[in-house]
């Protein structure tokens, strides 16, 4: 699942990213109202993470434009003001969820969560299914013909960027982009590492291998 993040503070936002990162989200980061814009009019987002003062647009501005524009990503917005007349207003211009600052990670993780889930019930899947393999996005568990399979938060990602494009062949860019959700030099080989540790744990004890290799192309999840 993709995450925005939208905090000027870097301390804040480092926090934020590494810890949303660590749990398996991919993160994109803006600084400023109107990069933030850009962003959430440009990519489908699962959810947004976003502070009031921001620089060049304010955030209730930002959540305003958005609606208006209908794009309903959750929102949970992060601000130092704590009356109740501040958290209504932030509600009221379109925020799905209002957080005080200063914020434990964990708070902040169960609210995105929270988000997750409520919007899954509105229509977005939370669980993807491939033949008899199957990831549940909110309990995070994935089973194979009844076995449980433990994955590290990277190779969720990529195996949730497999289902959700099951039968297509995603090059390393693309994987790149959506896993760790920034550049790294296309030549590294960060991505056949992950390949190889997902398919290790998804196919080794299986006949029938899902994870398919196109060489000098990308990879492939494909159960036919």
């Amino acid at each position: 699942m993709r995450i925005l993040v939208v905090e000027d503070d870097k301390k804040i936002a480092s926090f934020v990213i590494k810890g949303l990162t660590e749990s398996g989200f991919a993160v994109d980061h803006a600084e400023n109202g109107e990069d933030a814009l850009h962003f959430a009019l440009s990519a489908c987002y699962d959810a947004a993470v976003l502070d009031i003062m921001l620089p060049k647009l304010d955030g209730l501005s930002v959540v305003e434009e958005l609606r208006r524009q209908k794009i309903f990503t959750p929102v949970i917005i992060l601000s130092a003001k704590r009356s109740v007349d501040d958290r209504i207003k932030g509600l009221q211009a379109g925020g799905d969820d209002y957080l005080t600052k200063p914020f434990s990670f964990a708070e902040l993780l169960a609210r995105v969560q929270a988000l997750l889930r409520r919007s899954g019930q509105s229509g977005e899947p939370t669980r993807l299914e491939a033949g008899e393999l199957s990831l549940d996005l909110l309990t995070r568990e994935v089973v194979r013909s009844g076995k449980k399979i433990d994955l590290q938060p990277r190779e969720f990602s990529l195996l949730e960027y497999l289902l959700r494009n099951s039968g297509k062949v995603l090059s390393k860019m693309m994987i790149i982009e959506h896993v760790w959700g920034y550049d790294f030099d296309p030549q590294t080989n960060v991505v056949d590492v992950l390949v190889s540790r997902l398919r290790n744990k998804v196919d080794r004890d299986f006949e029938k291998k899902f994870i398919r290799t196109y060489r000098g192309v990308g990879y492939a999840l494909r159960v036919s």
